[in-house]
């Protein structure tokens, strides 16, 4: 059999893993990689990022839209340390990915030579399996069981630590798929006792509510969600990695949950008397203060993950399993039902956000400019199909409040961690992994900055990606708090910030200021009519806040309308 070299040997692992992109940055320990990566360039094209980080971010938005794994390929030492924050963020955010990092050779191990890092011990707390390479022979068989950790069960990040001499070196190739791994049990069998419980429950349930998370997209049960939530006519709500999980104009989709989410879904958390988690991690963002959450309710929770039961909320019957596998097996044993008056229940807390809080956002007609407003008017423009990517902060709220949703897999955002830069690098991602949706790039000035430099990789590979700058001159959301339980002392939060319009000009992108809402409607069809990058620099007021708000450890349902009022507004 003829014998290739380590650096060989990892290309066409990647080729027979169905890989055709990857994203990387060069470097001297991964240089016998990247010489070997020349000869493949017709089967797997490589994006250049601007900085390591960009390189996970682009990845993880890449898998996010398309479903499949990110690859990431980076040097050793400093660049294996700057993928620890997209590393973070895919493992809170369940997002398949494989790192490959390169390392100094064998003997050198341990000796502090340069640009050595312990990327294992570095990494081991933040992926799914963490594992250095150190011979050509074990190149095959590591990729095959870091595509099949990342991608199965629940998803996450693998990373793959090669020293050069195993990329140099010389081994026989014959590729395996990787199916089974002793003592990894990704897609746990389901037991029909669960089902039959969590059935009794919902049959007998009079106040049910379904919360949609992200492993529903994950699963691909989109289907099978709205197909129990119509038979037993259940309100649906999804957290933020939800949204898109249920069509927005679906009558029984009730809005987002969480700090930011909408009253109904809130308010009638702690007056449901059964909760139906499906996918999802009831993060502290969604319960707030544990002690008073759901308090009349019984708590079902089906998850892929076992850890996640009881680890926030205790539950009253759990399914552990895949969610499409859990809602097909659970469906036939559910009773039709009719639940008007629960249903109702939403409509006057819908009725006071729209009248107390929307219209004052998006139907302003005097003053500056409102994040709520121009979300509303792209969301519109694109007649609500685009991928959205935020980034993290206050554009990220509005981004996911305004935006309205009609096909899956339509947001992609940094959730668990919360990782301001977040958003350019992963709109590049989401766009060359979804090339034919439109993809608009919500951020606000402070989280642009930290990932700017990716810019320069829209530029490289002509990405189409609209870029959306909520410009205020502010940290806005740590701003918010500032305000309303800081007393208006804006310690650090005041930006001075630069010509973003002639940055991106700088990078051969097209771009424009927005002053004021006239301008706004033809400033969008220009941006969505553009064949290739577009940034608007949206200068937002300030002071503008995003709300419904409930406050970090409050009860769910103390629903803050603005900054003096709370739901309901006899309080």
């Amino acid at each position: 059999m003829e014998k290739i070299s380590g650096g060989d040997a990892l290309m066409r692992s990647l080729i027979a893993e169905g890989v055709d992109l990857v994203f990387g940055y060069p470097g001297g320990s991964i240089m016998p990689v990247y010489d070997r990566l020349y000869d493949y360039q017709d089967q797997l094209k490589h994006v250049l990022v601007r900085h390591e980080q960009g390189a996970t971010h682009a990845a993880q938005g890449y898998a996010r839209v398309s479903g499949r794994t990110g690859v990431v390929i980076v040097t050793s030492g400093p660049a294996a340390t700057n993928v620890v924050t997209g590393l973070s963020d895919a493992l809170m955010d369940s997002t398949p990915m494989v790192v490959i990092t390169g390392q100094v050779a064998t003997p050198f191990l341990g000796f502090d030579a340069f640009q050595e890092t312990d990327v294992v011990g570095i990494t081991q707390p933040i992926t799914k399996w963490s594992y250095q390479i150190r011979r050509a022979e074990d190149v095959a068989w590591a990729v095959a069981r870091a595509f099949y950790i990342a991608s199965t069960g629940r998803p996450g990040p693998v990373v793959l630590d090669i020293t050069k001499d195993a990329q140099v070196g010389l081994t026989e190739f014959a590729y395996k798929k990787c199916d089974y791994i002793r003592s990894y049990t990704p897609y746990p069998e389901i037991r029909l006792s669960d089902v039959e419980r969590v059935a009794a429950l919902i049959n007998a349930a009079e106040r049910p509510m379904i919360l949609s998370g992200h492993g529903v997209m994950i699963s691909g049960a989109e289907k099978e969600l709205a197909a129990l939530a119509e038979k037993a006519q259940i309100p649906v709500a999804a957290t933020l990695l939800g949204l898109s999980t249920m069509p927005s104009d679906h009558p029984l989709y009730k809005g987002m949950l969480g700090m930011h989410g909408n009253i109904g879904p809130n308010i009638n958390t702690n007056r449901a008397d059964l909760i139906i988690a499906v996918g999802m991690r009831f993060d502290d963002r969604i319960t707030g203060n544990v002690a008073t959450y759901a308090p009349q309710a019984k708590i079902v929770h089906i998850d892929i993950d076992a850890s996640e039961f009881d680890k926030n909320i205790a539950t009253d019957a759990t399914i552990h399993g895949d969610a499409k596998a859990a809602l097909q097996a659970l469906l036939p044993l559910i009773d039709q039902r009719r639940h008007e008056e629960w249903l109702k229940s939403f409509d006057e807390p819908a009725r006071v956000e729209y009248e107390e809080v929307v219209i004052k956002e998006v139907h302003r007609k005097n003053g500056p400019l409102t994040m709520g407003e121009v979300v509303n008017n792209i969301s519109k423009a694109t007649a609500h199909k685009a991928i959205v990517v935020t980034d993290v902060g206050q554009n990220q709220m509005f981004s996911a409040r305004y935006s309205r949703f009609t096909e899956p897999r339509s947001i992609v955002t940094s959730g668990g961690l919360g990782t301001m830069g977040f958003g350019l690098p992963a709109a590049i991602g989401a766009k060359m992994g979804a090339p034919g949706r439109t993809v608009v790039f919500y951020t606000g000035d402070g989280g642009l900055q930290m990932t700017i430099q990716e810019l320069g990789t829209i530029m490289e590979y002509h990405t189409d990606v609209k870029i959306v700058l909520l410009n205020n001159n502010f940290l806005g959301n740590v701003r918010q708090w500032q305000s309303l339980f800081f007393h208006n002392r804006f310690s650090q939060t005041p930006l001075l910030n630069p010509d973003f319009v002639m940055i991106a000009q700088a990078y051969g992108i097209a771009a424009e200021n927005v002053n004021s809402r006239e301008e706004l409607p033809a400033a969008i069809e220009r941006m969505l009519a553009n064949d290739g990058a577009y940034l608007l620099n949206v200068n937002i007021d300030e002071t503008d806040m995003i709300f419904p708000m409930t406050p970090a450890g409050a009860d769910v349902d103390h629903v803050m309308l603005n900054a003096t009022e709370t739901y309901p507004l006899d309080k």
